[in-house]
């Protein structure tokens, strides 16, 4: 019998990736990554219209460019036969969004709506709905209603109905035409299989859906929304599958697009982060998941629903079967970091690292590394892109507190790495005190097996063990797991996981001494916290002046 094989595709922030695995042993055979032309338009759209501050928008043919260039290269690279591919699954950035017409072609591409910044895909960190978010939040919160429990009381811009109510208030026309607004991984899904569905995991972490209840009522959104004509949950898409079930099967369109057989099964689209998962191995309680890249996730399960502060939301099978998901996270980790490298290092700094060859990050980290646990004189808040930890409001901003003049770069560098750890560390004793239980944290992405001292502090300040997943390509692995799974490859996830996914490369553990330091320095952490996010605080003016 010849081996068989699945295919993964993990559509991030700037790119695409596909790995092509062996389902006996999870090799993987092929990869490939396809960039994004238009990468990420915060500031104008390609016809020169000005965005809005806190845009965050991308062309969905990207999206297609890339899912033609890597499944057809992994392969051809791979001299594997398009006849021994079992199953094929994608997870995406979520929620990312897009308005598509009846045919299923985004908005986007047709001339009258090029220049409409509403006719794009709005990403997970486009903020630009917060006024529909806060109306929809306060209202519900005035009638009890029940779902809001499930994602601590809130109502992040970054979901699917606030955007859509955007669009339904400040561009009727747009509305009109638009036949469905579209997570851009079910869209991907449609166009493999010509079937239009959500996962439980999309529907119930971004769109505000209940596995007991659906969807929020007609009559509560309308009320929010009273200048929107007609039942906004019309453009939804409504057909909600298990997550790791199939979608339906590559069509004709589908073949021709990927050069992928018809008739090969493609799994419900998957939130990336959650993707990862089954990427190394996870698939019950008892551990807790960092996915760490531009921003970072903490995912847990439990066999009995909890009520959890901070928590983005509360999914029955959102991530296995048999099991409540819950998701929680920092929406600036590795964008930080970014930020300051670009704007804030001296040009000596710079000299440095090009003169040694090595990387501004890892000339950063080693003069870091040289400092003792609170040397640095530095407290730092992680809200450089609001805060999604336990607060769920994006119009926060991050804060830098002691310095002075004898500060440097590296101590800056770390204060942010303590920031995010710290915020790591509070979402952590969140779960722990609603009674979600882990005793192992696995660390995965590019962070995770690129910063030793990221991961040294991140053990410090957590006072638990991180293990460092082995994979680098966790969201495309893991939907080949559940893509083997559904392609009959294997029975259920479990056995998948347990055959294809290897053991974790290695642990960081405390240092007592650190941990000590970092203790009382989280303790003030809290206490910033605790002042900086009261709505009358210097963070909420700032944010008003900036957007006004």
């Amino acid at each position: 019998m010849s081996k068989k094989y699945a295919i993964g595709i993990d559509f991030g922030t700037l790119s695409a990736r596909a790995v092509l695995v062996c389902t006996d042993n999870g090799e993987v055979i092929a990869s490939a990554v396809s960039e994004y032309a238009h990468k990420v338009m915060e500031r104008e759209l390609p016809c020169g219209i000005k965005l809005k501050p806190d845009s965050a928008l991308q062309h969905p043919q990207d999206y297609l460019d890339a899912l033609h260039e890597t499944v057809g290269t992994v392969l051809r690279e791979s001299g594997v036969s398009a006849d021994d591919i079992v199953g094929v699954a994608t997870d995406f950035t979520s929620s990312t969004v897009f308005p598509i017409d009846s045919d299923g072609t985004p908005l986007c591409f047709k001339e009258e709506y090029q220049s409409s910044p509403h006719a794009y895909a709005k990403m997970w960190k486009d903020h630009t709905s917060h006024e529909y978010s806060e109306r929809l939040r306060t209202l519900s919160e005035e009638r009890g209603e029940a779902f809001l429990g499930d994602y601590s009381g809130k109502i992040s811009s970054e979901w699917l109905i606030p955007k859509l109510a955007a669009i339904a208030v400040e561009d009727e026309s747009l509305y009109n035409d638009t036949a469905k607004y579209i997570e851009a991984g079910d869209f991907i899904v449609m166009k493999l299989t010509g079937s239009m569905s959500t996962s439980s995991g999309n529907a119930g972490f971004k769109a505000l859906w209940n596995s007991d209840s659906g969807f929020p009522s007609g009559e509560l959104l309308h009320t929010a929304y009273p200048d929107i004509k007609g039942d906004l949950r019309e453009k939804i898409v409504t057909n909600v599958l298990p997550v790791g079930s199939i979608a339906g099967y590559v069509d004709r369109d589908g073949a021709l697009l990927t050069g992928l057989c018809e008739g090969t099964p493609v799994c419900v689209n998957m939130i990336d982060a959650h993707a990862a998962i089954p990427a190394v191995g996870i698939t019950a309680p008892g551990k807790l998941l960092m996915i760490m890249g531009t921003s970072t996730c903490h995912l847990a399960m439990s066999k009995e629903k909890k009520k959890c502060k901070g928590v983005t939301g509360v999914v029955k099978d959102g991530f296995v079967h048999g099991y409540y998901a819950y998701e929680a996270g920092q929406n600036c980790v590795g964008d930080c970091f970014d930020w300051f490298v670009t704007h804030m290092v001296p040009a000596e700094y710079t000299k440095e690292a090009q003169t040694r060859d090595i990387g501004i990050h890892a000339l950063l980290s080693e003069k870091a590394e040289k400092k003792r646990a609170g040397e640095n004189g530095l407290l730092a808040l992680d809200w450089w892109n609001g805060c999604r930890s336990d607060l769920l409001n994006d119009r926060l901003s991050g804060m830098i507190l002691g310095m002075n003049l004898s500060t440097r770069a590296e101590d800056i560098y770390r204060a942010l790495i303590e920031a995010t750890a710290f915020g790591t560390r509070l979402i952590c004793e969140n779960y722990r005190s609603a009674g979600i239980i882990f005793d192992e944290i696995i660390a995965s992405g590019g962070i995770a097996k690129k910063n030793p001292l990221m991961m040294q502090i991140y053990a410090d300040i957590v006072g638990t063990p991180i293990h460092i997943a082995e994979t680098d390509q966790a969201g495309a692995l893991g939907c080949a797991v559940m893509a083997a799974a559904a392609g009959s490859a294997w029975r259920n996830i479990t056995e998948a996981a347990q055959a294809m996914v290897k053991p974790c490369v290695k642990t960081y553990y405390p240092n007592p001494e650190s941990t000590c330091v970092y203790d009382k320095l989280y303790a003030e952490y809290v206490r910033m916290h605790d002042i900086l996010s009261e709505d009358d605080s210097p963070t909420s003016l700032l944010y008003s002046l900036r957007t006004s």
